[in-house]
């Protein structure tokens, strides 16, 4: 099957009146016709605008509860759409996002660029062990956990940029 027709079956079985899907798709972000994972990634960033204030351990509950959240939403648009990981679903994109917005060394356009092309090289790139996840862990939680694992790497470049590019 082609990665059109995959895409048409996809779109014929969700349903953006279900609230599961829509926040699957990253409030329809994920729809895009072209790049939906990095559209998803960018659409992340006004919503983290809304809770980045909050103090550190209650911003890491946040993650944690959308991980958790996002392992049932993903899994159930797949099974919904019949499909494995569509590139439509970015919930996943949403919280790796949020887990690298996270170690910026200061709230700036420049700080929120990096780490958004810090995630999207390491989300597309997928170097081990990112990919090994993303071919071997099934389900909602197997969608989720590349993502993680790319924000770590990500959270880690930005981290080390940090001492190499002025404040």
């Amino acid at each position: 099957m082609t990665k059109q027709a995959r895409n048409k079956d996809f779109k014929k079985d969700l349903k953006l009146t279900n609230p599961i899907h829509f926040l699957a798709v990253g409030l329809g972000s994920g729809l895009s016709p072209i790049m939906p994972g990095t559209m998803g990634s960018f659409m992340a960033i006004p919503l983290w605008l809304l809770f980045n204030e909050l103090q550190p351990i209650l911003y890491w509950i946040f993650i944690i509860v959308t991980f958790m959240f996002g392992c049932f939403l993903c899994q159930k648009t797949s099974d919904d759409t019949h499909t494995h990981d569509s590139g439509h679903i970015v919930w996943d994109e949403f919280v790796g996002m949020w887990i690298t917005l996270f170690f910026i060394p200061q709230y700036s356009l420049l700080w929120i660029a990096i780490a958004f092309v810090a995630f999207r090289v390491f989300d597309m790139a997928k170097p081990w062990p990112i990919r090994w996840f993303d071919k071997r862990v099934p389900g909602g939680f197997g969608i989720m956990v590349d993502d993680v694992i790319a924000a770590i790497f990500s959270s880690l470049t930005v981290y080390v940029l940090a001492y190499v590019i002025p404040c």
